[in-house]
């Protein structure tokens, strides 16, 4: 093995895939400081503005997923395609990678198949339940697979199978210590009840719509509400900033200041949001996307239902359930210490190191 480790990761298009990538970096950091690492995303996405403000370079493929419908870019995808493995071929035999390691989104599918095809490891690593389109092409050739749920072998090859759980950021392992810095932090009233609001990293409309609606039932219930409403909704929503109690942000850079300053959570159920909420082990709400494949986020927030460690309510459900749901939580200390208590039972925070432990064997 060469000195200095070097690292290609590539993964991209939302925080689900972003966020492993930067976490499973950081614990190769961690184990080998002076090891090189690459980003490999997607032009024009989120992942190019998010890694460097982690302290990484990283490049750009012409790369986009295949839409449902006919559009300009589908007709562009084989053109798309033959140039993103060119150029992926071409930053291989400039960085010179020891493992290339993909979690998922489009701009890792040509790079870890250029990969394969000069002999380099890769390990992929798949956050959901139902696997995206971009694993399922590259499994067959990656050395290993590092998943979160029972059950993969159904779309990939099981000898090459490790269940590890999602990486999470280290950050959030010390949650409890920092209860004082999130309420500073965010400027919070320390005897007031602190409403978290995730959408994902894009957003989420309809939960966006729900909390308008609700803004004056939650601040009556002595909630003060940190609203993080995506970027793509911001302007529509940020007039709401002005109110005492309301908080509304693009987006939340200090996440783990945001879980620590929080007392009862409403989020979306993907993979990586469910991983982290299991950490933080606090009183969640999960109101699962309705379009994503698979219908997986409602089975990722089912599965943490049925153990009693989580709350959930359907999108078609809101308006007659909502205000009753919030409330029981909110007039019971008893439920939200077992909400959070059995929340934080199903967590895997070693699932970072044990991805590390995998992508070592390889080197």
């Amino acid at each position: 093995m060469k000195e200095q480790p070097r690292f290609i990761i590539s993964g991209g298009g939302t925080g689900g895939h972003i966020y492993p990538a930067i976490a499973i970096a950081g614990e190769l950091k961690r184990r080998y400081p002076d090891a090189a690492f690459l980003f490999v995303g997607a032009k024009d996405r989120m992942e190019m503005e998010k890694v460097p403000n982690a302290g990484y370079q990283i490049e750009g493929l012409w790369i986009s997923g295949i839409q449902r419908k006919l559009t300009m870019s589908n007709l562009l995808f084989p053109l798309k395609l033959i140039i993103s493995l060119w150029k992926s071929g071409r930053i291989l035999r400039k960085f010179r990678p020891d493992v290339v390691i993909g979690t998922g989104g489009f701009a890792s599918g040509p790079l870890l198949k250029m990969a394969n095809k000069k002999g380099i490891p890769t390990v992929l690593q798949e956050q959901n339940s139902f696997p995206g389109i971009t694993n399922k092409w590259l499994a067959d050739k990656a050395h290993k697979i590092c998943v979160a749920y029972e059950g993969l072998e159904r779309f990939f090859p099981k000898e090459k199978i490790i269940i590890t759980g999602n990486p999470i950021r280290q950050d959030l392992l010390d949650i409890r210590s920092k209860r004082g810095d999130g309420v500073r932090s965010f400027g919070l009233h320390p005897e007031k009840k602190t409403l978290l609001i995730l959408g994902g990293s894009l957003g989420a409309r309809r939960i966006n719509q729900l909390i308008e609606k609700e803004l004056d039932f939650l601040v009556t219930q002595g909630l003060q509400l940190i609203w993080q409403c995506g970027n793509l909704y911001y302007e529509e929503y940020k007039r709401h900033d002005v109110r005492e109690d309301v908080q509304v942000h693009p987006f939340l850079n200090e996440m783990d200041l945001a879980y620590a300053a929080a007392d009862i959570i409403i989020s979306r159920a993907g993979a990586g949001s469910v991983s982290e909420l299991c950490v933080v082990g606090k009183p969640v709400l999960f109101i699962p996307s309705p379009n994503v494949a698979e219908n997986h986020q409602a089975k990722n927030a089912y599965a943490i239902v049925q153990k009693d460690a989580a709350l959930m309510l359907q999108e078609q459900e809101l308006d007659a359930k909502f205000q009753e749901t919030i409330k029981g939580v909110l007039q019971s200390e008893t439920q939200q210490k077992k909400l959070g208590a059995n929340l934080q039972q199903l967590a895997l925070p070693k699932a970072t190191a044990m991805i590390v432990d995998e992508i070592e064997k390889l080197m």
